[in-house]
């Protein structure tokens, strides 16, 4: 199973040993890797490299994902003497996919990489579709590129490495693309036990890995360096749920994106409900399947001014105004909607009161 995305060719194997092997045979390229300590612990073993390369290990946590931590990576291609040819392995989640992207994309105007992610959240959305990037002031993403690895190499068998939190942050990223595309995707993923399907059924996932991507790829490529807008509909839920990721960081109670992206997804499906008539009945389902494998975030009256503001650091805003898709229906979308900030805190108010 393979997808192809501009220059970019998405692997999805049971074997990725032989799938990297394959594409580095013969190769007598500088090789890097960039890793944090817990890929570095748990994930290179599975990967079982055969080649010489250099590790770049690089700090964990959303909070690292900035110029720092870059110039870090440049610093060590730098005094390694990476050369225009050299290789950039980026193993690891979706930091890693994200910043390791850039770094190469900005070093020396651009070394080749690849991408092996080992989250299930950095396989169905960081790693694939062309985009690169690192966090400026709180600010999600704010610096970045439109970019894309050579490969893609997606293998289940890293899921086996985490735990329900990071779990449950991909799979967030999963069910969005479900409410964007049908009805049959979403009440499959919705009533599947997702644990017996990664922990015992752990090649068989790979279906649903590979159909949440080809969700991704085919709104990414009608679009992908955003200009005509069908790309937005990807952002649903993400204005919200960014401008409260970037507030879980200024109160150093982090939340992952997953679980940022869950609560953007209930309250603009609850605007959608308001403005578009959104079922109900669908939006309740998404709320007790958040309530139920989810920690609820703590997000207080006095907070909602707060989020609002860094709204304004959207990079989707265009003449001082923020444009939000919204749902008619699962796989219904309106892309152009401006929300005024009334709505968004009546929407933040149904969240709190859940």
């Amino acid at each position: 199973m393979n997808i192809n995305y501009f220059n970019s060719k998405v692997i999805f194997t049971k074997n990725i040993q032989y799938e990297l092997s394959e594409i580095l045979k013969n190769s007598n390229k500088k090789k890097f890797i960039i890793l944090d300590k817990n890929t570095k612990k748990y994930c290179l073993p599975i990967l079982n490299l055969k080649i010489d390369f250099q590790i770049i290990e690089i700090p964990e946590g959303e909070k690292n994902k900035n110029l720092k931590t870059c110039l870090q990576i440049w610093n060590f291609l730098f005094e390694n003497n990476a050369e225009r040819n050299s290789l950039l392995i980026n193993l690891g989640g979706g930091l890693i996919c994200d910043i390791g992207g850039f770094a190469a994309s900005t070093f020396k105007r651009g070394i080749e990489f690849i991408n092996i992610p080992t989250t299930l959240l950095s396989q169905v959305d960081a790693s694939v579709g062309g985009k690169v990037g690192i966090n400026y002031r709180n600010a999600k993403n704010e610096i970045g590129l439109f970019m894309s690895a050579k490969y893609i190499l997606i293998d289940t068998k890293f899921l086996l490495t985490l735990d329900k939190r990071n779990i449950f942050s991909g799979f967030a990223e999963m069910i969005k693309h479900s409410l964007i595309s049908n009805i049959e995707n979403f009440n499959n993923l919705i009533e599947e036990n997702i644990f017996k399907l990664i922990y015992e059924e752990n090649e068989n996932f790979l279906d649903f890995v590979y159909k949440s991507v080809k969700i991704k790829n085919f709104f990414a490529s009608k679009d992908p360096f955003e200009k005509k807008g069908f790309r937005k509909i990807l952002n649903f839920g993400h204005t919200i749920g960014h401008s409260i990721e970037s507030l879980s960081m200024q109160k150093n109670r982090c939340l992952l994106h997953g679980e940022a992206l869950m609560i953007g997804m209930i309250c603009e499906l609850y605007i959608s409900h308001i403005e578009l008539n959104f079922p109900k009945k669908i939006l309740n389902k998404i709320v007790s399947f958040y309530l139920k494998n989810y920690k609820k975030y703590i997000i207080q009256e006095s907070d909602f001014k707060n989020v609002f503001e860094l709204m304004q650091n959207d990079k989707k805003k265009i003449n001082n105004k923020i444009y939000f898709p919204l749902l008619d229906n699962i796989g219904k979308i309106k892309i152009e909607n401006i929300l005024e900030k009334e709505k968004i805190i009546r929407a933040l108010r149904f969240y709190e009161n859940i």
